[in-house]
């Protein structure tokens, strides 16, 4: 959430620390501690005093990389923890290596961008394992802070300024003649005499109305819509099916959606197009006044950054900016030749972790870890990490400003209210400490509307709803059965569901009954049998009552041969 610059300081006596991994605190090399293959984490306890939570990954490892992550997984607006977002992404088949099927090892989350905190929708633009989902913002917007930090395929970054969308097309491949259309946003709602763009990001469908205004064109793409200014190389995909007067058509994870409407959709039946042509899609980023530019194309993961506060080993002056200048949580992401660094800094503890400013974090990222380059996040109570699917750092201080002795531990039940943890702590004491109404300090009420209370074996982990992150993978090789084959007849062994793509990361399109016939389906983009999310998944055509037909992906274990 965007900070704000007065609080309601609320003091307690009782925490509880998230599990932690072991984390070395002498100094020196052998002080990082290996997480994954490539991958290092380090907790620094410093005497101003704070702690800095910082997990490094090796630049020259080909096994790992960055991805972006969204909250339930949807731009359409939703909030999710930082762990609940590296659940979703762990085990779930990505683009890297430019093919679908290698899959995520989620090493280390954090949290992102700031975020409109009623809809859950992130500030600034994102790219997701190459789908340009949300454009950046416009140089007129007056948009202050950047573009964030990019990482592509070929695996060098940057971190970019102010930019804007210079080109958006979609292209009509034709024999002679490639007519284009311009379209009007990605992932937004649809107005009038508009064409959005929709990629899987956005939600299970396109929640748009139909209507005689209304046509709606869905592609399987063979890649994600990249950003990519050569025409030559733009990513391509086939049209599938036209549906006039259509709305809220489902967006399987490999497709886009046009949707159209008024003048665009009279404009789109002017070109003839039909089922089974080929369309492309022409973006390119281009930089703001005097930003500097960079080359977006094939940018493969990104998010929106604020405080760009280190620029080659040179430490940015913010002395004009208060919110830069007080000690709060920050998350930030630095890098320099060899290393790229996550960086979460613990706040709103008295006793134990102030926060930082901006100029502190940027003397941090350059003297002690050597970067050269670096960029906030949004930080607050959101400054989240989680290391192998646990929160390492103090969530609950970084929310509700804590003063005084400590005494461990503490669980904080849902809805605000919390029970004695630790011994020694006297119930009603507790249950006063954290009723529904109090206030956090980042000025919201401790409700589950803004936050989730995560039971664990020790106790409860208080963390703030967040739009977005970004995490480091381990890249996992695509691995696939080999047990059904293409056109096959098959039937349901149990009632199923059959989802937008293969894992339990997409959403449900369908639950079928048992014993429904069908086949498995050919157009699967070479991913039928893939291993998602501990299961292998097929890409199915089931035949339902009234000779309704349903495509989608189904756990491998739910359906069966099919003999006469």
């Amino acid at each position: 959430m965007i900070p704000i610059r007065s609080f309601i300081l609320y003091s307690v006596f009782f925490i509880f620390l998230a599990p932690s991994v072991a984390v070395g605190r002498a100094q020196g090399e052998e002080s990082w501690e290996p997480v994954a293959p490539g991958i290092e984490f380090r907790e620094f306890n410093l005497s101003t005093p704070n702690n800095v939570f910082v997990a490094r990954m090796d630049r020259n490892n080909t096994d790992v990389a960055l991805e972006s992550s969204i909250g339930q997984g949807r731009l359409s607006g939703g909030g999710e923890t930082v762990s609940g977002m590296a659940a979703r992404y762990d085990g779930a088949i990505n683009y890297w290596g430019q093919t679908w099927g290698n899959r995520n090892q989620v090493a280390v989350a954090i949290n992102g961008y700031y975020y409109n905190q009623f809809s859950g929708v992130p500030f600034q633009g994102q790219i997701h394992s190459g789908w340009y989902s949300k454009l950046f913002d416009p140089c007129e917007s007056g948009a202050v802070s950047g573009s964030g930090l990019a990482w592509k395929l070929d695996r060098t970054l940057f971190i970019g300024e102010s930019v804007t969308n210079a080109k958006h097309d979609i292209v009509y491949i034709r024999d002679g003649d490639d007519p284009v259309q311009v379209f009007d946003g990605i992932n937004v709602p649809r107005g009038e005499d508009q064409l959005i763009l929709y990629t899987p990001q956005f939600d299970q469908n396109t929640k748009t109305e139909g209507g005689a205004d209304s046509i709606e064109v869905l592609v399987q793409m063979t890649s994600p819509s990249l950003i990519n200014s050569n025409v030559n190389f733009i990513p391509r995909g086939k049209i599938v099916k036209i549906f006039p007067n259509k709305g809220s058509t489902p967006i399987p994870f490999d497709h886009i959606v046009l949707s159209m409407h008024g003048s665009r959709k009279a404009e789109f039946e002017a070109l003839g197009v039909k089922a089974g042509d080929e369309i492309g899609i022409h973006q390119r980023i281009n930089k703001c006044l005097d930003s500097p530019a960079f080359d977006w194309n094939n940018t493969y993961a990104s998010i929106g950054g604020a405080f760009y506060f280190l620029k080659d080993g040179v430490i940015q002056d913010f002395s004009d900016d208060d919110q830069a200048n007080v000690r709060d949580p920050r998350t930030a992401i630095a890098y320099n030749d060899s290393y790229i660094f996550f960086i979460v800094v613990d706040g709103r503890d008295k006793v134990r972790s102030l926060g930082m400013t901006i100029p502190e974090l940027a003397q941090f990222a350059k003297d002690t870890l050597g970067a050269t380059h670096g960029v906030a996040q949004d930080g607050g109570g959101s400054s989240t990490m989680v290391v192998n699917g646990k929160v390492v750092n103090n969530t609950f201080c970084n929310i509700v400003t804590c003063e005084g002795n400590i005494y461990l531990p503490i669980a904080i039940q849902g809805g605000g209210k919390s029970q004695a943890g630790g011994v020694g702590v006297p119930a009603p004491q507790s249950e006063q400490m954290l009723q529904p109404a109090v206030i956090s300090g980042d000025g919201f009420p401790l409700t589950e509307a803004y936050y989730e209370f995560t039971q664990t074996a020790s106790g409860t982990i208080l963390q703030r709803l967040v739009a977005n992150g970004m995490m480091m993978v381990v890249v996992q090789p695509k691995s696939a059965s080999k047990i059904f084959s293409p056109n096959q007849a098959i039937k349901t062994l149990l009632d199923a569901n059959v989802r937008l793509g293969p894992g339990t990361n997409y959403a449900v399109l369908q639950t079928v009954q048992a014993n429904t016939p069908g086949i498995i389906y050919g157009e699967d983009n070479g991913l039928n049998g893939v291993w998602a999310k501990g299961a292998f998944w097929w890409r199915v055509l089931l035949e339902l009552p009234g000779g309704i037909d349903v495509i989608g992906w189904v756990n491998e274990s739910y359906i069966t041969v099919s003999t006469p």
